[in-house]
């Protein structure tokens, strides 16, 4: 799947701006959203609430539930790698673990990996750096040279702090203008909460709204005809 630069990204390439700008322009154009948010993505069906009725956007994301979240979000299991008829060994996902099918998906698609001895630590809190790069694998993730992640980066405090293997991962949805920060910062090592998956599940529907048709212009006069029948 190719995924293109957002709109506000691509203007300020166009205008010769340099990534950093890019990445001053994503933070000021963001808000922080209403929990109408929550809703959005309750309604496309690619979270729910919690059994007690309420969403509980404070609560932490664990392996599993990310899995499951991405498998929905991007229908993982369409995928060719998917279709594979051997299983993934995991020796701490059994077939009878709630998650199992979606755990298989995401291994098969490479979207998650494993850990050595072959278990997946289904029930690990994600952080918001893993969740992030989570979500930008499966979205795909734009091959940006190290100078453009550096810059699109620098704006944030404690980039700093982002593991290596996440940067350009995390690049890519600031670029995209998909990740929520906290005060200008990333917090990548703070727990990935249900509401910070939330709003990037809710970027990325908007994305996905079909844009208005640009109107055909009208055909032009003929001026050579418009003169013959005058």
């Amino acid at each position: 799947m190719r995924h293109f630069i957002s709109t506000l990204s691509l203007v300020a390439l166009l205008q010769g701006l340099p990534m950093t700008a890019i990445a001053q322009q994503n933070t000021l154009a963001r808000t922080e959203p209403s929990s109408d948010y929550i809703q959005q993505v309750i309604d496309a069906q690619l979270m729910s609430n919690l059994p007690d009725g309420n969403f509980h956007p404070e609560q932490w994301l664990d392996r599993a539930q990310v899995a499951t979240i991405l498998v929905k979000t991007f229908r993982l299991d369409k995928r060719r790698e998917a279709q594979q008829e051997k299983m993934v060994v995991v020796a701490d996902v059994p077939p009878s673990h709630w998650a199992f099918n979606h755990i298989q998906i995401v291994l098969k698609t490479d979207i998650m990996k494993g850990y050595r001895d072959n278990m997946f630590f289904p029930n690990q809190r994600v952080t918001r750096a893993e969740g992030l790069a989570i979500f930008a694998q499966a979205y795909g993730v734009f091959q940006f040279s190290d100078g453009t992640v550096d810059e699109l980066l620098s704006p944030y405090c404690d980039s700093k702090f982002i593991p290596r293997w996440a940067r350009k991962a995390i690049a890519t949805v600031i670029a995209e203008n998909f990740i929520n920060t906290q005060d200008g910062k990333i917090t990548p090592l703070k727990p990935m909460r249900r509401g910070d998956m939330a709003f990037v599940l809710s970027k990325y529907l908007q994305r996905q709204k079909p844009q208005p048709e640009t109107p055909e212009a009208p055909p032009a006069r003929n001026p050579a005809r418009s003169s013959e029948q005058h």
